[in-house]
């Protein structure tokens, strides 16, 4: 990471951080931020670019805060703000359902770069469901708007969208991780 790609990546861990503020992961008192740093540290082992991963960083900023791409595009560049854009659902007020159909429509013929932001933030997010429902088991599902069958139809959908279209080494190691983990969750 040369020292102009450090200061994008350190620059998106601050405005991440307080734009997210307090908020924590659902049904947890664990610092929401610790999502985002995640998935650009499933990224960074990738060797992804500091583009990539300050898309990661930024990737909920959009969906979960009162941030605007037109805030992202004016601090970090069209690049990330557009890969941030990609990787957020355009109607994140909308009915759950509508929301994940249209990712599930989408996300196959999204660019590489947003297909990379998109499976490590959903690897990164039912790792840490598989982890919580080891410990608490099907409670777990009182945390969300929709429960275990929902979910599953959503992972194992995002899993099957993002082997549509372009592929390449990453995406094919997240992917098969995210499988792994919906295996172990959901079953085979």
């Amino acid at each position: 990471m040369d020292r102009s790609g450090e200061e994008l990546v350190m620059n998106a861990v601050s405005f991440a951080a307080a734009r997210h503020g307090a908020q924590q992961r659902k049904g947890t008192d664990i610092p929401y931020i610790t999502h985002p740093l995640g998935v650009a540290l499933l990224l960074a082992r990738l060797g992804c670019n500091d583009e990539i991963l300050a898309a990661a960083i930024l990737h909920d900023t959009i969906e979960d805060t009162p941030t605007t791409a037109e805030e992202l595009r004016a601090e970090f560049g069209e690049r990330v703000s557009a890969l941030v854009e990609g990787a957020s659902e355009p109607d994140h007020h909308g009915p759950w359902e509508e929301r994940k159909r249209h990712t599930l429509e989408t996300i196959g013929a999204a660019p590489y770069d947003v297909k990379l932001v998109v499976a490590a933030d959903k690897l990164h997010n039912l790792s840490g469901i598989v982890a919580d429902h080891a410990a608490i088991g099907e409670e777990v599902w009182s945390r969300f708007s929709r429960g275990r069958e929902q979910q599953e139809w959503y992972y194992r959908g995002l899993a099957a969208a993002l082997r549509d279209g372009e592929r390449g080494d990453e995406l094919d190691l997240l992917v098969t991780a995210l499988e792994r983990e919906v295996a172990l969750l959901f079953g085979d």
